[in-house]
């Protein structure tokens, strides 16, 4: 039988190389639900080809055009964040949660409490509600395969049924396109600099989060609810080629890694056809090309998110939903040339040292934390947008 499948963000980098994945195996599975916030023409054209049962725009004021774009179709349209999260209960055997941000959140929790696979492509989901989130997964049954090309690598190595048998967990970064880059180069650097990533082919948040490092320390506490490791148990390294997606090293001094091409449909492949494989299109690695793979310890002060990050897993608490949301906040700024580059950084620290610190005890409150660092966040940034 045909395994049926939802996307949550179609239109996004993730949700496209999931569709051509899909194309590439179109008798293994069926789409049932489709779901993008602005890009209305490529989810009608989505639509069209794949049929799903339901077409679902996250802001309401499209609704019309979507509408529009799909009448005689007989596909069931529908608007808004609510559609949005019952799009992601309708009844299906796999979800791929790959809404940018912590606009992903409530999607994502929706359907991991209907006991669903779920594709973690939003990292978010669990920097913001770690905890909790993980407390649903356990109580609904439901299984998270990560996404992310490093925690792909670490689910594919790693030893779930023996953790007293690993040392550490090694995420692999590439450095982004500022890696060799003083901190006064940075100073200046414009969005487009900033989104040309040298190897992956992402979409403009997640490209300026890996150029400032931030992505790398989103991925550090992802890692740490994903995995059973503690926080001094996960390093990061740097290897500008990214072949090496992530390692896992063993008390008995086995280092294990996953390699391959930079190219997300291998992950997203791994995460769709579980616990199967399947053929993806795209070149092959080839070792014998690649003998310049080289490692190197991630400078801190230059890329200051790092530490920012390793000090929210650190802290605990609201402390991680405070770092996204002020990150989100900056970035968006930063690609409306409001702010600077390094301001990024710098807004999250002082965001973080302003926020009144809690401890969630429920996803409304998570929000409610998410509103206030923003509310606090878009003022900082203002200060730093009338001095650029």
């Amino acid at each position: 039988m045909a395994k049926r499948v939802s996307i949550l963000g179609s239109t996004g980098s993730v949700g496209c190389s999931t569709m051509e994945l899909i194309e590439s195996a179109p008798e293994k599975f069926e789409i049932v639900a489709l779901t993008a916030n602005g890009n209305i023409q490529l989810l009608a054209e989505q639509a069209k080809k794949y049929k799903p049962e339901l077409a679902v725009t996250a802001n309401i004021e499209l609704y019309k055009e979507l509408k529009g774009a799909l009448s005689g179709t007989g596909i069931e349209i529908a608007a808004g964040p609510d559609a949005v999260i019952e799009a992601a209960k309708r009844d299906t055997d796999w979800v791929m949660a790959a809404i940018v941000g912590a606009a992903g959140l409530k999607s994502t929790l929706a359907a991991v409490e209907q006991g669903y696979t779920v594709g973690l492509a939003n990292k978010e989901s669990l920097v913001c509600a770690g905890e909790l989130m993980m407390e649903k997964v356990k109580e609904s049954g439901a299984t998270l395969l990560p996404v992310d090309s490093e925690h792909n690598a670490i689910f594919q190595v790693l030893d779930f049924d023996h953790p007293k048998r690993i040392d550490k967990i090694i995420l692999t970064a590439s450095g982004g396109p500022f890696r060799d880059f003083t901190y006064a180069d940075m100073e200046n650097v414009t969005p487009k600099q900033a989104i040309a990533h040298p190897n992956w082919d992402m979409g403009q948040k997640i490209s300026v989060d890996s150029a400032t490092m931030m992505n790398k320390g989103l991925e550090l506490i992802e890692a740490y609810h994903l995995f059973p490791v503690t926080e001094d148990q996960i390093e990061i390294i740097v290897h500008p080629q990214s072949v090496v997606h992530s390692l896992v090293s063993y008390i008995d001094g086995s280092v294990l890694c996953q390699m391959g091409t930079p190219d997300m449909k291998i992950p997203i492949a791994y995460a769709l056809a579980w616990p199967d494989r399947m053929k993806t299109p795209g070149q092959r690695l080839n070792l014998w090309e690649k003998n310049d793979l080289s490692f190197e310890a991630p400078d801190s002060t230059r890329f200051p998110a790092l530490k920012l990050a390793r000090n929210a897993l650190q802290i605990g608490g609201g402390a991680p939903t405070i770092l996204n949301a002020a990150n989100e906040i900056s970035v968006g700024r930063f690609l409306r040339e409001e702010i600077g580059f390094l301001d990024i950084a710098r807004i999250v620290e002082k965001t973080m040292g302003i926020t009144p610190l809690i401890k969630p005890q429920s996803i409304s409150e998570v929000f409610d934390l998410d509103a206030e660092a923003r509310r606090i966040a878009e003022g900082i940034a203002d200060q730093f947008s009338q001095t650029l």
